[in-house]
């Protein structure tokens, strides 16, 4: 069985977002008439589930494999089947949550109109992911530097694909380059996620959506210019879960210049998010 396999209506979902214990997915004793394949991607949930919770309350570090497996209700010879040890099971909790939530927010980027519209949206839908889930926002953003050289891979790895949202630019003022300015400004919203999570205000992460709007878009069009256009550009409704379970965005073909022919904020191609 590929270990990366979830049923699609799982793969919607932020490891943390149920209890590891959760009874819909319990699994009776005794002969079952469930394929071994969906047995094991049932245990494998739960115990994702079980490992974000745990994490998340004892930090990583001090969680053990007894209490990740207590979490999930899922024995210890099982969890060996499916991992080798921790930090495989948390590299692949990362792996899977980090690509939910990804796969959000280019469904949102691709669903606006252009390039400033889907900064904003893809940015919303990132606050709002983290703050549903607050016990993966932690081990996500926070406990992932507990787990040494692979966790400080991971990091480096996830925000490569977020550079991807910046792939289309404008050119920058002052002829500062991009590829320094986007490393940057990605840098800096990682940052500020990780500060508001580690002070225990996760459910406020909708609030930073303005002020990290304008740090994202400001570097390439201006403050002013930056601030006119998220002023002037509607809400776009929040993009069907379903969308958003594609292995990939859908593709737009570039359109030009906005309405009113500046072509500061023109419509682009999804980003390239490795999925």
């Amino acid at each position: 069985m590929n270990s990366d396999a979830f049923p699609a209506a799982e793969a919607l979902l932020l490891p943390g977002a149920r209890t590891g214990r959760d009874p819909a997915r319990s699994i009776k004793r005794g002969p079952s008439r469930l394929p071994p394949d969906v047995v094991a991607a049932t245990q494998r949930e739960r115990l994702l589930d079980g490992l974000v919770h745990t994490v998340a309350q004892q930090g990583y570090q001090h969680a053990t494999v007894s209490d990740i497996c207590r979490a999930a209700g899922v024995t210890r010879p099982v969890f060996y089947e499916l991992f080798s040890g921790k930090e495989d099971a948390f590299l692949a909790a990362h792996r899977h949550g980090t690509g939910v939530v990804i796969r959000r927010m280019a469904a949102a980027f691709a669903a606006a109109p252009d390039w400033c519209t889907g900064i904003r949206e893809s940015l919303r839908a990132l606050l709002n992911l983290l703050a549903g889930v607050p016990a993966f926002a932690t081990m996500a953003v926070i406990e992932i530097e507990a787990v040494g050289p692979a966790g400080r891979r991971e990091i480096a790895q996830l925000l490569t694909r977020f550079r991807a949202f910046f792939a289309e630019v404008p050119e920058p003022p002052g002829g500062v380059g991009v590829e320094a300015l986007v490393d940057a400004v990605v840098g800096g919203v990682y940052r500020t996620l990780h500060r508001a999570i580690d002070a225990g205000r996760t459910d406020q992460l909708p609030d930073l959506l303005p002020a990290l709007s304008l740090f994202c878009l400001a570097p390439f069009l201006g403050p002013d210019e930056a601030h006119r256009r998220l002023v002037a550009v509607p809400t776009v409704p929040a993009a069907p879960a379903t969308s958003a379970s594609s292995a990939a965005p859908p593709q737009v073909t570039a359109a030009g210049p906005d309405a009113d022919g500046d072509p500061s904020c023109t419509r682009i191609d999804p980003p390239d998010t490795g999925q």
